[in-house]
């Protein structure tokens, strides 16, 4: 997408309805809300979403919409500590029926070729991850160029394991876990030795794990064109 597409996408607000929240893992929480009949995205993309319900200090952050276009939810996960922002705070107190708002979707962190692709995930950097892959299995397509996802989690946290793993069966996606960086790096080697310019490359987590891994696919001349970042920061 565009910079003035994004600027158009941005001044499209919808109200989203609060369904239901639940913990995904330890402190980890997702968000679903309905989804309005005209509203829809790129797998992968974000929308920026507003605290309506109550004044918030930065009531606006944007968030990867986690689900996919193909499901009938609007999908937010996202880290919550014991010290959460205000942002977070007032998206714990939602309830059944209440709303937010969302202006987008915008961003262009999605599969747009078929030719192989890695995905790289760095935590609760797999959401937009979950978008793509669980858009391809909605879809009944079998890609015939691979795709790759490297889901790294020194926590070994691996938030939607389960779901994955059901995706990756249905689907020819091929899902690696890996809990140290050494192993990504040696992962992401081997499939950049074969695959080198010809594929895209997608870096989605915090945002140093996102320079270094940029940083280490450059060294291993992948070009800057092929590589698509999308950097988390945590709110």
């Amino acid at each position: 997408m565009s910079f003035f597409q994004d600027m158009i996408a941005i001044f499209k607000k919808k109200e989203l309805t609060f369904i239901e929240s639940y913990k995904e893992a330890d402190d980890v929480y997702s968000f679903l809300f309905e989804k309005e009949p005209d509203l829809t995205w790129k797998a992968g993309q974000h929308g920026l979403f507003r605290i309506t319900h109550r004044k918030v200090k930065n009531h606006t952050r944007p968030f990867t919409i986690a689900s996919a276009p193909a499901e009938n939810v609007v999908k937010l996960t996202m880290k919550i500590n014991d010290n959460p922002s205000e942002f977070k705070k007032a998206m714990l107190e939602l309830e059944k029926g209440m709303k937010i708002s969302m202006s987008g979707p915008v961003g262009s962190f999605y599969l747009k070729e078929d030719v192989p692709a890695l995905l790289i995930s760095g935590g609760i950097g797999i959401t937009p991850f979950r978008s793509i892959v669980k858009q391809i299995e909605a879809e009944g397509t079998n890609t015939k160029k691979p795709i790759h996802l490297f889901y790294y989690d020194s926590n070994e946290s691996f938030v939607y394991r389960e779901e994955l793993d059901g995706i990756a069966k249905n689907t020819s996606i091929q899902i690696t876990y890996l809990q140290s960086r050494n192993d990504l790096h040696q992962q992401i080697d081997q499939f950049t030795n074969l695959n080198k310019n010809d594929a895209q490359y997608f870096v989605a987590g915090p945002k140093s794990m996102v320079d270094s891994i940029s940083t280490h696919l450059q060294k291993n001349s992948i070009t800057k064109k092929n590589i698509h970042k999308d950097s988390f920061y945590g709110y």
